[in-house]
């Protein structure tokens, strides 16, 4: 059962991490950070968009998810009525490739790199790009990329740390134990909620680490749940992943005395992907982020209807970068950094979401839990940067 673990995965150093009538548009006017170089000035037609894709990595699931990514972006194209000319390009396995494919797409006159998926691959096609002013939007969620040119639109650890402290704080549930594997995962999910329990007025009760294998989680969940009840902790903050470490963790941290309802289980990532998990301890009750639901509804059901099958969870970044790009061709604005970083944001599958000028991203989240054996949203994702949570 366990054996989950063993398998290869790409960290999240490598990993990123949504119709008609669906808005193509930002959130309301409102100005940006300038960022240096201007990038290539609004030309007053449709918009060159290279699209850079994980085409020939070799890899099945890569290819899935290019797919996926690809489809996505043409559903924005067809939803933008010819602003967007769009080409796409692979990137290969390799970073090298990345870079190469992103200088033949600025060659052939792109105005806007959208993509690559990895975190290596988007690195390389920022410094390939850094000299013509031409942006990045990665669909890597890896702060450790971001900045100058390169703008990522993966939903970040520091988003959904940042929501579950402030939503948690307003709850009474604002001492808080951080348990986290030890991995590049697990430390970087760590440093992100360690960073939004201090900016946002919350006390960290303490962290316990594991090593990322069977007995590891054995042997650290009774040091967890001492820290727990000798620390004043009302709240456990846990990193674990639903794919690899979450079902082990969920199950024997309550079981070694973190007893839920005492203390509020808190997730880092997406719980609702294993229904099976449901009936856990740890998972009932438990609180994570989500997207705006609605929003995602309506692009899910518009990609099922066109290609006839659900898109991929990360596809509806390609339709968000789109809606960007597209909401400032519309109004004459180039691709420019500033122009990236308006204060306002954009509305996407995922629901509003804006640009920072360090690169990363700010996203409306909702927040939900597991209520019998079934997902319930217990705070709205807000629908603009007015609304609580940002």
């Amino acid at each position: 059962m366990f054996a989950i673990l063993k398998t290869a995965r790409k960290s999240v150093a490598a990993l990123a991490l949504t119709v008609a009538g669906f808005a193509l548009s930002a959130c309301g006017g409102g100005g940006g950070i300038a960022l240096g170089g201007g990038g290539p000035a609004a030309s007053g037609g449709p918009v060159q968009v290279a699209l850079l894709l994980p085409y020939g990595s070799g890899v099945s699931t890569d290819e899935l998810v290019a797919r996926n990514l690809e489809n996505a972006a043409k559903l924005a194209v067809a939803d933008l009525g010819g602003e967007i000319n769009l080409k796409v390009y692979p990137t290969g396995a390799k970073a090298a490739q990345a870079s190469a494919s992103a200088k033949t797409a600025i060659a052939e006159g792109a105005q806007v790199i959208l993509g690559p998926l990895y975190a290596e691959a988007a690195n390389a096609a920022g410094l390939a790009a850094a000299g013509s002013g031409v942006n990045v939007l990665a669909f890597s969620n890896n702060t450790a990329i971001a900045g100058g040119n390169v703008f990522l639109l993966g939903s970040t650890f520091e988003n959904s740390a940042k929501r579950l402290v402030r939503y948690g704080k307003g709850q009474g549930r604002d001492r808080i134990l951080i348990v986290h594997a030890q991995n590049p995962a697990g430390e970087q999910g760590q440093q992100a909620i360690a960073r939004a329990i201090s900016a946002n007025g919350a006390i960290l009760s303490g962290t316990v680490s594991y090593e990322f294998s069977q007995q590891g989680i054995v042997s650290a969940m009774p040091r967890a749940a001492k820290l727990a009840n000798s620390s004043g902790a009302n709240s456990v903050f846990l990193t674990a992943g639903v794919d690899a470490d979450l079902p082990f963790v969920s199950k024997l941290l309550p079981e070694a005395g973190v007893t839920p309802g005492t203390f509020q289980y808190m997730g880092l990532t997406r719980w609702d992907g294993r229904p099976q998990l449901f009936t856990q301890d740890g998972i009932q009750g438990g609180w994570f982020t989500m997207p705006d639901t609605q929003r995602y509804a309506q692009f899910e059901s518009r990609y099922q209807s066109t290609y006839g099958s659900r898109p991929h969870v990360l596809a509806g970044l390609a339709y968000d970068g789109m809606a960007a790009i597209g909401a400032l061709n519309k109004s004459g604005r180039a691709i420019s950094g500033t122009a990236l970083t308006q204060g306002s944001g954009f509305s996407g599958v995922y629901g509003a979401f804006r640009l920072r000028s360090d690169g990363t991203n700010e996203r409306a989240l909702a927040v939900a839990t597991i209520e019998g054996n079934s997902v319930k949203v217990i705070d709205a994702a807000p629908k603009s940067f007015g609304g609580i949570g940002f």
